[in-house]
């Protein structure tokens, strides 16, 4: 079982995101996990979760913060996201890799460190999705998911694998400070 680290939007928000990607019927990514920003990618999050009171005292030295969702974007012709804008999530992000301390082969597989762009994902070709709707779906979400949020981040949500490629909730974390 693999687990990963994530920032879910308000709930309002999410239910409207969850919905908009569920109109694209071969759009599989509702099977695989909620609608969520990750922070921290499954590389060295194990199943001997020792690393989880790492996070833990992580989480009692950040305060809350906001983020802004930004419109949509694209890697390349297969992924489709809304951006996010935070400083913030940067700073958290460099943490939790750095007290959790996966391999170099596993911060290059999971795109982390300099290679970390927060996102979170509408829809992507290895979820079902082809080329086409990853295009049409970046035009309605211009307009469908406008305006888009600036919100406060209390906590971090860590997800666990309970079957391959299906992830739920495991434990809230909230920020102390």
């Amino acid at each position: 079982m693999q687990y990963f680290i994530g920032i879910v939007p308000p709930d309002e928000y999410k239910e409207q995101i969850a919905a908009f990607r569920n109109r694209w019927v071969s759009n599989r990514l509702k099977d695989v996990v909620e609608p969520h920003i990750t922070v921290k990618a499954q590389g060295g999050l194990t199943e001997d979760t020792r690393w989880l009171d790492n996070v833990r005292e992580i989480c009692t030295s950040i305060k809350s913060f906001r983020l802004s969702m930004s419109g949509p974007a694209t890697f390349g012709s297969a992924v489709i996201f809304l951006g996010v804008e935070s400083e913030e999530i940067y700073v958290l992000h460099k943490l939790l890799v750095d007290k959790v301390s996966p391999s170099p082969e596993l911060i290059d597989r999971y795109f982390e460190l300099g290679r970390f762009h927060p996102h979170l994902t509408l829809g992507q070709t290895y979820w079902g999705m082809n080329e086409n709707e990853i295009a049409e779906m970046k035009l309605a979400a211009i307009h469908d998911l406008a305006p888009f949020p600036t919100f406060q981040v209390n906590y971090v949500r860590i997800y666990k694998e309970i079957e391959q490629n299906k992830y739920e909730p495991f434990e809230d974390i909230q920020f102390v400070r």
